[in-house]
């Protein structure tokens, strides 16, 4: 799908954009707002809505069609993402997952064999894939890797705990990083492909969370699991360069979740801010409460360019690493602000499941977290800009 976004700085989506928008904002509205609340409350999304998601191509928006995906732009990824995030997060975190790290991943680094038989089943959504990262004891620190893959000659030995891991519990296909040669550090990992049901591994409990709680987020335990030489993503070694890669893109689908659930929550404050009265007129008409809408506004529509630019600059092949950066770490603080100042909007109704934002404001601060945080981004920006 050709991109014109930022081409001649021409800002106005292409038809091509609007239709992806608009299908992604008629599902978030039909399938997912009915009982969103209750997924919520029960820490659960039900297959049947993970199955209806991998129908609509939202799985594998960007995999090329040779290999079962949509071959859409990263900017068509952008917008339907924000409209999933502006409703369900928990439902949009796991498009995330599979897009921008599995599918991404395999696409980009697998060998042909592994794309036909993992990378087709998750484009299409009928599988859907966990990155396997984080560990206890090394979280945005991706170098520290203790999960150990020895080498047995035709396949790898694998042994550790992840932590974490979003779709970990419903997942077929996992992405895990593993270190398999200590001696060289970060340039002796490798990344493998691990099958659920290998003998050894287990998946560990289901994490209750603050946030997100729809979402399946689980630990993961190998004890002496066989993994082929085959299911090895790249040349010996190479695991840390490809989870460095697929987290710079992974960085732009967690801005665009970011940017769904603040224009969300803003959308709601403006409905609400009209709707409610106070002194006899609505309180959209006191200048407190417009000021606070004038300055949500402002902040989404400046997350929304960076967003849009980053996605831009991997569409176009240029390196977006302080771009995605840049839009991850501005889009979650947008996030952030705009979830708390639209409880305030609402008053006590903001505080009870009723009116949405509380939720709002719980999903909004993974975002800070997951990808890498806050910090963790200025130090990836600070990198770029030093150069």
């Amino acid at each position: 799908m050709s991109n014109q976004i930022f081409q001649g700085l021409n800002f106005q989506l292409s038809e091509e954009h609007l239709a992806v928008q608009q299908a992604a904002r008629d599902f978030a509205q039909t399938e997912l707002l009915p009982e969103v609340i209750d997924r919520d409350e029960k820490e659960f999304f039900p297959e049947e809505l993970v199955r209806k998601m991998g129908e609509m191509g939202f799985l594998g928006m960007m995999v090329s069609p040779e290999y079962g995906g949509g071959g859409m732009d990263t900017v068509s990824y952008v917008l339907a993402m924000e409209e999933l995030s502006k409703v369900d997060a928990s439902a949009s975190v796991m498009v995330s997952v599979n897009n921008s790290l599995v599918c991404y991943g395999l696409e980009a680094y697998g060998t042909e064999e592994q794309k036909q038989k993992y990378l087709v089943p998750l484009a299409k959504g009928e599988i859907i894939g966990a990155f396997a990262l984080s560990e206890p004891e090394a979280g945005s620190d991706a170098t520290s890797q203790h999960t150990t893959a020895e080498d047995m000659g035709d396949y790898y030995l694998l042994n550790g705990t992840k932590n974490w891991i979003t779709n970990g519990g419903r997942a077929s296909v996992y992405l895990v990083m593993a270190q398999t040669h200590p001696e060289l550090g970060h340039k002796g990992i490798n990344c493998l492909i691990v099958e659920r049901g290998m003998e050894g591994f287990q998946i560990g409990k289901k994490e209750r969370k603050l946030g997100i709680r729809g979402s399946d987020t689980h630990s993961l335990m190998f004890t002496d699991v066989k993994v082929p030489k085959e299911n090895r993503i790249g040349a010996d070694g190479f695991g840390f360069k490809f989870a460095m890669s697929t987290l710079n893109g992974g960085r732009i689908g967690i801005a665009a979740q970011a940017l769904g659930i603040a224009s969300g929550a803003y959308e709601l404050s403006l409905k609400y801010a009209q709707e409610r009265k106070t002194f006899g007129k609505a309180i959209a008409e006191h200048q407190a409460i417009q000021f606070k809408l004038a300055d949500m506004a402002t902040s989404i529509e400046a997350a929304r360019l960076l967003c849009f630019k980053a996605a831009f600059d991997k569409d176009q092949h240029r390196s977006y690493v302080q771009s995605a950066a840049m839009a991850k770490l501005f889009c979650s603080q947008v996030a952030m602000d705009t979830t708390i100042e639209a409880v305030q909007i609402h008053g006590g109704y903001g505080f009870v499941k009723e009116f949405h934002v509380e939720r709002m404001m719980r999903d909004a601060k993974i975002t800070q977290i997951y990808e890498g945080t806050s910090e963790i981004q200025k130090m990836v920006i600070a990198r770029e800009i030093l150069k």
